[in-house]
């Protein structure tokens, strides 16, 4: 795991790459590799690549990068690990190519020079890479297939600048941060921005699944998507995806290769355990492949016990036989990492989840554990939370059971009385056609953006309604007739593309690279991904029960208590500690001391609303709170 950094001049007349700005650059995402650091700049320095060093596979000198090939005529700098490289470097020494290394990173410098960017269809792992073939006079940058790794670029004064995080971009003198206004009213709705944006204006993610080239003699820049959740790396009968014992036995098989996959380390690793069925899966069948016992790390919250899962995580543990390390968070431990937390994430990430996800990484990686497994994509994938059974109700008798004619009655009936519910801003899009599903976490719908947001702010920008419509427009490009079969179908395929990418597996990124640790994400092999993708709705979720068809794959594998106990999801008492505790003073201050209220963006008077309706217990605003004070702290950091 590491942190990668480039610019590419192009043009007539493009500036020299200094070697002092790469090296500013890369500087800034040390903590992504502490173990080495290196530049490359081409001859007619146009092109100039930097990086930073986490050693896990091949901890020697050879695994140093920016990488060349055999005639220098090809140069990769590679963050993440590909997991089958030990079965493409034997395909690629058969080819005739020589190894100088044991590392992943020269069997996809070889590949792409045999393949060119079809060699991402053979790679399996978490990337992001970029790769610059003088033969070509060209740049490729590629994030891996669900977006597990982030990549960031821009194109700006005749130059492509690109990096692991943002920060590394904003290092370059040219590159001056600028808001924006879209980027935060998308915010507002998802928790972060969706893909392709960020929150600086000019400045972009790289989609997952997608490879970008640029032609250095031109700027000449082409974006290709090269995997979908559609795809099929495996092909079965369409009618088994309707019978339990089918899906049982494949989910069982696909879980235990990939977990055995990513034991491929030479430094020492672990798991991240929550008490889950996620995490529980991870250690168990961890287990079945070790001979010493799995390294499992917990967190929990004193004198908070609905947020505690700690007897869930030790029973797992006991079970197991693992070496169990555990600790408490504190509020003023998580206040104390509020500003570095604010600069790790690059832009504003308002999961919760990010405090106790940077600590219980802080843990492992003290305790001489730097590779965890984590458990995220397994509730996008089958269907873990009950809001989506909620969703799909709320599509079925409002959306499009209502007759036209009572939607706007309902519609104006709630706005009156209950105009901050939910399903007043439901009935909203139901009534005037919008979109009817936004995302399985929304931060303020459209109707409360309408109060916190001036007018003027919000004659700028488009609904956040349009992000889901267009995966849904996507989908059905990809497969027609899944939206009108399976609604849950359309709804994963939504998560799958925004929260899941953007939200939940860019706290993991940056959390754990924040201590140079890394993190694998077993349930997110893409052909296990692609599998439980084709799983119809009916064994998602059975007789009200989420995540039924995993469930039932757990069984007999881990306690059956942790398979059916009630949810609780990892989680973090932020809307305590914004009520009761001093988190409450440090967020009022952080936000109305904020330039954002100068600049005629935020409404004061609803902001005050929020606070005094939260404080009083009359309603739980406390994420909402939250991540207002994360931008207002995020704008005085970067601006």
């Amino acid at each position: 795991m590491c942190g990668i950094a480039g610019i590419l001049n192009y043009g007539a007349r493009p500036e020299a790459v200094s070697e002092t700005v790469l090296q500013k650059m890369t500087e800034q995402i040390r903590h992504r590799g502490p173990d080495d650091s290196g530049l490359y700049i081409s001859p007619d320095r146009k092109l100039g690549l930097g990086f930073r060093r986490l050693s896990i596979i091949d901890l020697s000198a050879a695994g140093h990068q920016p990488m060349p090939n055999r005639d220098g005529s090809i140069w990769i700098t590679f963050n993440g690990e590909v997991y089958n490289h030990q079965e493409l470097r034997e395909s690629l020494e058969e080819q005739g190519f020589r190894f100088r290394s044991r590392t992943d990173t020269e069997a996809i410098l070889y590949a792409y020079e045999t393949y060119g960017a079809d060699f991402l269809q053979k790679i399996y792992g978490m990337f992001a890479i970029a790769i610059w073939d003088a033969r070509k006079n060209e740049l490729l940058l590629a994030r891996d297939r669900l977006g597990i790794k982030p990549l960031y670029y821009t194109l700006q004064n005749g130059a492509l600048y690109f990096a692991s995080e943002i920060k590394s971009i904003l290092a370059h003198p040219h590159i001056s941060p600028e808001l924006n206004a879209q980027g935060l009213y998308d915010y507002l709705t998802f928790y972060m921005t969706p893909p392709a944006e960020t929150l600086f204006k000019g400045i972009h993610k790289l989609e997952a699944g997608h490879f970008l080239k640029i032609k250095a003699t031109s700027g000449d820049l082409q974006k290709t998507r090269y995997w979908n959740i559609t795809h099929r790396s495996e092909s079965f009968p369409k009618e088994n995806f309707h019978v339990e014992r089918f899906c049982i036995e494949n989910i069982r098989r696909l879980l235990r290769t990939s977990i055995k996959d990513r034991m491929m380390s030479d430094v020492p690793f672990g798991v991240l355990l929550s008490g889950g069925i996620d995490s529980s899966l991870n250690v168990a069948l961890m287990s079945e492949l070790m001979t010493r016992p799995v390294e499992t790390f917990s967190i929990g919250f004193k004198d908070l016990e609905k947020y505690n899962e700690l007897g869930y995580a030790r029973e797992v543990a006991k079970a197991f036989g693992t070496n169990h390390h555990e600790m408490f968070l504190e509020e003023k431990a998580a206040l104390e990492f509020l500003p570095d937390m604010v600069w790790h994430l690059d832009e504003p990430n308002a999961d919760p989840v990010c405090v106790p996800m940077h600590l219980v990484s802080r843990l492992a990686k003290a305790s001489g554990t730097t590779v965890v497994q984590v458990g995220e994509g397994s509730d996008e994938l089958f269907s873990g939370y009950k809001l989506y059974l909620q969703e799909v109700q709320y599509f079925t008798y409002y959306y499009s059971l209502l007759p036209e004619s009572l939607k706007e009655t309902a519609f104006g009936f709630m706005q009156k009385f209950m105009p901050e519910h939910l399903l007043t801003d439901y009935l909203r899009r139901a009534a005037r056609h919008d979109q009817p599903f936004y995302g399985g976490a929304t931060c303020f719908t459209e109707t409360q953006k309408s109060q916190l947001l001036t007018e003027r702010f919000r004659d700028s920008v488009k609904s956040s309604g349009r992000i889901a419509a267009h995966f849904f427009a996507e989908l059905e490009r990809f497969a027609p007739g899944s939206v009108s079969e399976d609604y849950l179908r359309k709804m994963l395929y939504v998560e799958l593309k925004n929260r899941l990418s953007e939200l939940l597996l860019m706290r993991v990124d940056k959390m754990s690279m924040a201590v140079s640790a890394e993190a694998r994400v077993p349930f997110l092999d893409h052909r296990l991904a692609e599998f439980a993708f084709q799983i119809p709705a009916a064994l998602k979720i059975k007789n009200g029960e989420p995540k039924y068809i995993l469930k039932k794959a757990a069984e007999g594998i881990i306690p059956h208590n942790i398979i059916y106990r009630k949810k609780q999801g990892f989680a973090a008492p932020i809307p305590e500690w914004l009520r009761t505790g001093k988190l409450h003073d440090f967020a009022k201050s952080q936000i109305f001391e904020s330039r954002l209220f100068r600049q005629e963006i935020f409404n004061r008077r609803y902001v005050e609303h929020l606070f005094e309706q939260h404080r009083s217990g009359r309603e739980n605003r406390g994420v909402q709170i939250w991540s207002l004070m994360l931008v207002a702290m995020w704008h005085k950091r970067f601006f």
